[in-house]
């Protein structure tokens, strides 16, 4: 039985060789030949006798030769259409919003869009004024857009440009220099320049949209001038301000002065108002306690009184007898006077009559 050897892999130069001399075989067949020179053909056939609309275009059809030589009035919307080569072609313009800059500065441009210089205004007192501004327009009737300027974007060189440069001149030429500080005189012109450009490019087709007056620049000569001016106003009016803060601050301590003055009065009146009260009701108090003094005396009175008339009364000499008795309830001698105007505390009757008790 033999040894099997393992087969070895082939190099890139032997595959690249292999490949070489099979398209060579090929090619050397007549058939296949012809097939790619009929599919070449096919493909620049197609190529010159269709055109693509985009999504954002129209096409309006030119015929070059023949009776009906001209502009068809058909529009063409998006997509792969049929153009004879050499005989017909699309032109197409856009259809989506456009933009129009008049700036001449790289930093107010763009480029997505047509731009052109800024427009130059001279105002109505004799200063230039350099405007930035920004047309926004639609194409809705290609056809007599293309009759008038032609293909491409001939239409904004022969037709918005111009306009537009004119328009905004004249009228916003109408304002002096002050006025372009003042927002709703600038905004109001600028209303008008629309209204008169959109008047003019309706006819050819083209609808304004709106034209903003984004900036605008003055000569160095007159910006001196202007600053100047502005810096003398706000000087003026920093001057104002401090005396009207001047004025209030002085009202505002007359206030607070004013404020002390009715606090210390109005302190001053409850002082007062308190030391009436005070006296007031030290004079009830006194008036009650005289009151119950004179009550109480009264009744101390009628006390003594109702005693002596219990004592003058029926009965008197047995009291008599008794607080005598309590007063010689301690007494163990006793000695009688035997005088006859002696005093015998035990003879009740005879006391009686000494001291006129009847």
């Amino acid at each position: 039985m033999s040894d099997i050897k393992p087969r070895q892999p082939l190099s890139p130069l032997t595959l690249l060789t292999g490949l070489l001399r099979l398209v060579w075989r090929i090619l050397r067949i007549k058939v296949v030949w012809i097939a790619l020179i009929i599919v070449l053909a096919l493909y620049l056939g197609a190529g010159a006798c269709t055109t693509y609309v985009p999504p954002n275009a129209t096409g309006i059809k030119q015929v070059y030769y023949g009776s009906s030589a001209g502009i068809r009035k058909d529009l063409y919307g998006p997509g792969l259409h049929f153009v004879a080569a050499g005989i017909e072609r699309l032109h197409l313009f856009p259809r989506d919003l456009q933009i129009l800059n008049f700036s001449s500065s790289a930093s107010e441009t763009s480029q997505r869009a047509r731009n052109a210089p800024a427009i130059n205004v001279q105002t109505s007192d004799g200063y230039k004024v350099a405007l930035d501004v920004s047309v926004l327009y639609r194409i809705t009737d290609p056809f007599t857009l293309f009759k008038e300027a032609g293909s491409g974007r001939a239409f904004e060189d022969k037709l918005i440009i111009p306009r537009a440069d004119q328009i905004l001149r004249r009228t916003l030429g109408e304002l002096n220099s002050e006025e372009f500080y003042q927002g709703p005189k600038r905004i109001q012109k600028a209303h008008q320049a629309k209204e008169q450009l959109a008047a003019q490019l309706l006819p050819f087709g083209v609808v304004i949209q709106e034209v903003l007056v984004r900036q605008y620049v003055y000569d160095e000569r007159y910006q001196e001038i202007i600053e100047g001016r502005k810096l003398k106003d706000q000087t003026v009016f920093l001057r104002e301000a401090e005396a009207k803060s001047a004025t209030e601050q002085a009202n505002v301590d007359t206030i607070i002065a004013t404020g002390k003055a009715n606090v210390e009065v109005e302190l001053s009146r409850g002082d007062a108002e308190i030391k009436k009260i005070d006296a007031e009701a030290d004079l009830y108090r006194r008036q009650k306690v005289a009151q119950g003094q004179l009550l109480v005396e009264l009744a101390e009175a009628q006390g003594t009184k109702l005693e002596n008339d219990a004592l003058q009364g029926a009965g008197s000499e047995y009291m008599v007898g008794l607080k005598m008795a309590e007063v010689f309830g301690g007494v163990k001698i006793l000695v009688v006077s035997s005088d006859k105007d002696g005093i015998n505390p035990l003879d009740v009757s005879s006391l009686l009559k000494k001291f006129e008790v009847p």
